[in-house]
C-alpha cells in the first residue's frame, strides 16, 4: 500500500495538479483506439486503486530484470577494472524466468478528424492539434522533427511569429515531435490570450501550417534549422551522462548504440523538399485530433 500511495503521488504531482498536465493523456487516447499508446504510463487512479499487490509483484518479475535492460556507463575507467565492479554489483541478480510480452499491435489509420473539449481549472483556453506520424528514426520522422523547429523553435519560429507576435491571439505556442518507438504523434498547440476565441487561434495555427504545405522553406531557414539541430545534438552529448543516457537509448530503441557518431548525419541529409512534403504528407487535417482546453466556470 505505501508504494501505491507513493505512484498515486507522483500522478498527482506529475499529471493531475500540473496545468495541463492532461494534455497527452488526453490527446493519446483520441489518437489510439488499439494501440497500447492509448493508455498512460502511469495509470489512472481507478487503475491503481484497483491493482492487486500480486499484479504488482508479477510486473515486476517480469521487467525488472537484467534480460530486460540496458547498463550504460560512460567516463574515464579501466575496463577490466569496470567488468570487475559490475560482475561485483549485478552479478548475483537473477535473470528473469517469464516472457517479456512485447506489444504487436498496427493502429489502423485515422480516417476522420476527432475534435473534443476537456473541461478543466485551468484558466487560460489551450488548443492543441496531433497528426499521426512515423516512428522515430525512420527517414520522415526527421523531417517531422525539422518542421516542427521551424513552427516552434524559438522567438523568430512561424507559430510564435504570427500567432504570438504578430496578431496576439496566444501568450505561447509550440510544436513538437512525440516520436516512439511505433508510429507516434506530432503536436502543436497554443495557449490563448485572455478573452480570445479559440477557434481563432486554431485558424491562425492553420495558416502558418499550410503556408509551408503550399510554398516550403527557404534555404536560409533549413540552414538555421539544420543548425538548430547540430546545436541540440551537441548540447544532448556534451556530459558523461548525456553520453550514457544516449548510449542507452540507441541500443534500446533502435538496437545501434553508434547512432551516436552518425544520427546526426540524418538530420543533415533532409532537404526543404523533405520538410514541405512531410508537411503535406502528415500534417493531415482529416486525421488529426484537435482538443480544446477550457476552463469548466466557461460552460
Amino acid at each position: 500500500e505505501t508504494q501505491r500511495e507513493v505512484v498515486k503521488e507522483e500522478r498527482r504531482q506529475r499529471v493531475d495538479n500540473q496545468p495541463y498536465g492532461n494534455l497527452i493523456e488526453e490527446t493519446m487516447k483520441r489518437a489510439y483506439q488499439q494501440h497500447p499508446y492509448r493508455w498512460p504510463v502511469i495509470g489512472s487512479m481507478d487503475h491503481l486503486n484497483a491493482a492487486e499487490d500480486q499484479e504488482f509483484t508479477d510486473f515486476y518479475k517480469t521487467f525488472y530484470v537484467p534480460n530486460n535492460a540496458v547498463l550504460s556507463i560512460a567516463g574515464d575507467f579501466d575496463r577490466k577494472d569496470l567488468k570487475e565492479q559490475i560482475e561485483a554489483y549485478f552479478g548475483t541478480i537473477p535473470m528473469g524466468t517469464a516472457d517479456i510480452p512485447r506489444p504487436d499491435v498496427t493502429e489502423a489509420p485515422k480516417m476522420k478528424e476527432v475534435r473534443d473539449t476537456i473541461w478543466g481549472d485551468d484558466q487560460l483556453p489551450l488548443v492543441l492539434m496531433a497528426y499521426p506520424i512515423p516512428a522515430e528514426g525512420t527517414p520522415d520522422y526527421y523531417a517531422v522533427d525539422l518542421l516542427n523547429t521551424a513552427l516552434s523553435g524559438g522567438q523568430s519560429s512561424r507559430l510564435n511569429r504570427a500567432v504570438v507576435d504578430e496578431q496576439e491571439l496566444a501568450v505561447f505556442c509550440g510544436a513538437f515531435s512525440f516520436g516512439l518507438e511505433d508510429p507516434g504523434q506530432t503536436i502543436a498547440y497554443a495557449v490563448a490570450n485572455i478573452g480570445t476565441d479559440p477557434a481563432e487561434v486554431e485558424t491562425a495555427m492553420m495558416t502558418e501550417i499550410n503556408k509551408v504545405k503550399a510554398k516550403g522553406i527557404s534555404d536560409s531557414e533549413l540552414e538555421k534549422l539544420k543548425n538548430q539541430a547540430e546545436s541540440f545534438f551537441v548540447q544532448s552529448n556534451s556530459t558523461m551522462r548525456g553520453i550514457a543516457e544516449s548510449l542507452a537509448n540507441y541500443h534500446m530503441y533502435y538496437g545501434d548504440a553508434n547512432l551516436i557518431n552518425n544520427e546526426i548525419d540524418r538530420f543533415m541529409a533532409v532537404t526543404a523538399e523533405d520538410i514541405q512534403a512531410a508537411a503535406i504528407k502528415y500534417y493531415n487535417h482529416d486525421r488529426r485530433v484537435v482538443l480544446y482546453f477550457m476552463n469548466e466556470n466557461a460552460q
